[in-house]
């Protein structure tokens, strides 16, 4: 059975379109194509290399697919040799062929695609870019790890990688790694579901008592 890894180009409030140039994608009126390029160091590339490392299939969505697709067969290195070669699965509604060495489509249903990849054996499914396809993963649950890298930007407006129909998910750490230009890397595995508690007195005070009648029964007077 196959894990699902989402890795992630995401700036502190957890944008992550166009992270490698202006011309990437300038929807929705996005200027600031390119934010990681003037963090990406030597360090960096090392943690790019590591979740890339293992066999690997790329699921990608359409958008991000034709990204690639202009860009990686065009390069000349062991990098771009393993990134051509591995497989690629495209959740994509467009009957325009995938001309990319090893493109597999896995039509508009992505999320019931995925599970069925997942169940398969076969390399472990690794996304990147792909904002929108990985929205309809997160709400069904399916991603196993996440590998952040966090860059020291707000960027205040784009596509984000977390969205509010996101399943709630508990995650357990496996490592993290500050680069010497201010990125975090950081890599989490799904466990389990959400746990909480309270900092609450086990006996309210009298003035918590009344804040919790309050709010409860006049939410307008707290937005």
């Amino acid at each position: 059975m196959r894990k699902l890894h989402v890795a992630a180009f995401v700036s502190l409030d957890g944008v992550m379109q166009a992270p490698g140039g202006p011309e990437e994608d300038r929807s929705g009126g996005f200027a600031h194509g390119g934010w990681v390029v003037p963090k990406f160091d030597e360090a960096l590339g090392e943690e790019v290399d590591r979740f890339f490392a293992p066999p690997r299939a790329l699921l990608l969505g359409r958008k991000t697919y034709e990204i690639f697709a202009a860009h990686w067969p065009h390069q000349n290195d062991a990098f771009a040799d393993a990134l051509n070669a591995m497989p690629k699965y495209v959740a994509t509604r467009s009957p325009r062929p995938l001309a990319w060495n090893n493109s597999h489509p896995i039509g508009p249903d992505a999320v019931s695609a995925v599970r069925a990849l997942k169940a398969e054996a076969g390399p472990d499914l690794l996304t990147q870019g792909s904002s929108g396809l990985i929205q309809s993963l997160l709400k069904a649950d399916l991603v196993d790890q996440f590998t952040l890298l966090i860059f020291p930007v707000v960027l205040g407006s784009g596509k984000r990688l977390f969205h509010v129909e996101a399943a709630p998910a508990g995650l357990r750490l496996l490592g993290s790694r500050t680069t010497s230009q201010g990125v975090v890397v950081a890599r989490y595995e799904r466990a389990g579901d959400v746990s909480s508690g309270s900092f609450a007195r086990e006996t309210p005070s009298e003035d918590e008592v009344k804040r919790r009648a309050d709010i409860n029964g006049k939410p307008e007077d707290f937005q």
